[in-house]
């Protein structure tokens, strides 16, 4: 099964985090001067990053093959989330599930176009006795985080409703 009774919320969730991900990077990479000329803040900074690997720049590739193992890799992700979507059973669920499906996809055009995933979100806080900065993130990033957020949420607090599918 391949599409389930929730399953439109959570493609509108994905379609929507994809076309604000890639709206957001293509409106930075080529309408701002971001890369020349970072936009800085006390606690936000706008900068360009380009991340070579995965969640908080873990396993770089310096090449085509670790680019196109890490794409196949999100395919498979990808596919898997999209059957557990099929199965929901909560709307949270599928919309959840569809924030980190668009997350992924936001991601994966990236890399499919540039061989690296567009950063440029810094939080960070900088006092006399506090110095704490986060990694950079996009868009795509977010939504992926707000995903599990509501997965968790929904598993802690709702009952369970967003566990993975059982094999039939």
């Amino acid at each position: 099964m391949l599409w389930g009774p929730l399953a439109r919320y959570g493609a509108v969730a994905a379609v929507a985090t994809i076309v604000v991900d890639q709206v957001s990077k293509l409106w930075l990479l080529y309408a701002s001067n971001i890369a020349e000329a970072p936009w800085r803040s006390p606690f936000l900074d706008i900068v360009l990053v380009w991340n070579k690997g995965i969640s908080y720049g873990l396993f770089q590739q310096r090449g085509p093959a670790g680019q196109w193992i890490l794409l196949a890799v999100e395919a498979v992700a990808i596919a898997l989330l999209w059957i557990w979507l099929a199965r929901a059973s909560s709307r949270l669920t599928a919309i959840a599930l569809g924030l980190i499906i668009g997350g992924a996809i936001g991601n994966a055009i990236d890399r499919a176009f540039h061989d690296a995933v567009a950063d440029f979100l810094l939080f960070h806080i900088t006092t006399e006795t506090i110095q704490f900065s986060w990694y950079v993130f996009n868009l795509a990033d977010a939504a992926i985080v707000a995903g599990v957020a509501g997965l968790l949420y929904e598993s802690l607090l709702g009952g369970g409703a967003a566990k993975a599918p059982r094999s039939p």
